[in-house]
């Protein structure tokens, strides 16, 4: 048998196997719990919460997207919007708010040459100047997609609740790019989801993130990751929150929708920015991110050769038809849970490729560590 003959035949074949094996694991394991969770709240309303939202030089989109999230269907509940060293309209766009909503209230930045500061310190800002406990967080490019969003967040907030993660998506726009940033952020998604419904919490999305400041406050803030870019929401999670104090949250009332990249290049910056706070997770974290899409690679790459040298085809054919069965009846699931249309399909491309395009921006991460105080 050409198996016995070819050690390294049989090796490719073993480690198709194994990578198989382990990507169906994390499917069944993790990601499917995305598609089948049914959330646990109990739509109480009434808890004290104080909206966060940072921003420098955003003011249309806070024209554009502030009133949804200050006209929530919700009794009790402040908005703050940090408006840090902005030279745009920001000023004039949240003077307009004020006069209309009473519950805002705005905390300002002034430009010190002699200081510069990261995301954090604005977000600091916000938190110190909140007055109740439960703390909700967005950005000032995303929009709640619906008057319950805030509701939907705040009900799993018991005694024994201090994290409530949310799904921040993107807006459906045109071309490839888009795709691929929606396709990223729904599989991000359904991983850190996934994960924490099965008890181990690692992050969250600064665009849909609820906790509650006593436990800020309790932990030191930010504490020695302050001076990264970004980690004010994943970082803070992965060192803080666990299976007993965190719910998640991610019914179609409770999501966001951000404005996405609209050039490469723009996207390269933000994936760089998010992917630096990735070695500063905890080791069990890193290791089970990190076998996923090595085992990805390892199967697709496999695959090629196996079928290059045209070796056990059937039970080839076999393997990889299990795998993709499965691979589709969980996109199916968690793009109906997570509402991102028209992605099935080419998720079965980005599925080969997305390996090596995180890998190449968090190489690029590790050639250039410069900007560690560059707010966003």
């Amino acid at each position: 048998m050409i198996l016995q003959d070819n050690i390294f035949l049989s090796i490719v074949f073993l480690t198709f196997g194994l990578s198989a094996f382990i990507q169906v694991f994390y499917y069944l394991c993790f990601y499917l719990a995305t598609g089948l969770y049914r959330s646990r709240g109990d739509n109480k309303s009434g808890a004290a919460v104080s909206v966060v939202i940072c921003a420098r030089n955003e003011a249309e989109n806070l024209r554009k997207f502030l009133p949804a999230v200050l006209e929530q269907k919700y009794s009790d509940y402040e908005v703050i919007v940090v408006n840090d060293c902005s030279d745009d309209d920001t000023f004039d766009v949240l003077g307009e708010c004020l006069t209309k909503y009473s519950h805002l209230r705005v905390s300002t930045v002034n430009k010190d040459p002699k200081f510069t500061h990261n995301k954090k310190f604005a977000q600091f800002i916000g938190i110190k100047a909140a007055k109740n406990d439960i703390l909700l967080f967005t950005d000032a490019d995303c929009q709640p997609a619906s008057d319950r969003w805030l509701a939907e967040m705040t009900s799993h907030f018991d005694e024994s609740t201090d994290f409530v993660l949310g799904y921040g998506g993107y807006f459906k726009g045109k071309g490839l790019l888009n795709k691929y940033i929606r396709y990223d952020s729904m599989t991000i998604a359904m991983q850190y989801l996934g994960m924490a419904v099965r008890g181990i919490p690692y992050m969250g999305v600064g665009r849909n993130l609820a906790y509650r400041r006593a436990v800020f406050f309790r932990n030191k803030g930010y504490g020695s990751h302050y001076n990264l870019i970004s980690g004010d929401d994943d970082l803070f999670v992965n060192h803080n929150a666990t299976k007993k104090n965190t719910c998640v949250e991610f019914r179609r009332e409770a999501h966001t929708r951000s404005v996405p990249a609209a050039t490469i290049s723009e996207w390269f910056k933000q994936k760089r920015r998010h992917l630096t706070t990735a070695r500063y997770y905890k080791f069990g974290n890193r290791l089970l991110l990190f076998i996923e899409p090595l085992s990805r690679t390892f199967f697709y790459v496999s695959l090629a050769i196996l079928l290059a040298y045209e070796l056990l085809l059937p039970y080839v054919a076999s393997v990889f038809g299990i795998r993709l069965i499965i691979q589709l009846i969980v996109f199916a699931l968690i793009r109906k849970k997570l509402e991102e249309p028209g992605l099935v399909f080419y998720s079965l491309f980005f599925d080969i490729f997305s390996p090596l395009i995180t890998g190449i921006v968090y190489a690029s991460n590790l050639r250039n560590r410069s900007d560690k105080r560059r707010w966003k």
